[in-house]
């Protein structure tokens, strides 16, 4: 990275994300194409003007292979206080990061 490039305030930041795994007791089962899928993980994204984007993926309740698709989230409280918590969690990780190894 440049001098430039690293002191530059032009730095365009289109969204983060974040991958959150979801705790055993609160994952749930949706349908996609005729197949059922466990949710896992949710992945968060920031967006520029500072609202949330979310949505679940997993993995087929049959087992074997499945494409990657996404689920909406269910309207849960305990999955907004999960997605609540992963964004603090990820803003102290970013906040103390090292830099490139």
């Amino acid at each position: 990275m440049t001098d430039e490039a690293a002191g530059s305030d032009e730095v365009e930041v289109g969204a983060l994300a974040v991958t959150v795994a979801v705790p055993e007791h609160l994952r749930w089962t949706d349908t996609r194409r005729g197949v059922e899928h466990v949710l896992l993980t949710l992945t968060v994204r920031l967006l520029p003007d500072g609202h949330l984007a979310v949505k679940a993926y997993g993995r087929p309740t049959a087992g074997g292979r499945s494409p990657y698709v996404s689920f909406p989230v269910r309207d849960d409280p305990a999955l907004v206080a999960l997605v609540e918590e992963a964004g603090r969690r990820a803003g102290e990780m970013w906040s103390a990061h090292r830099g490139l190894p």
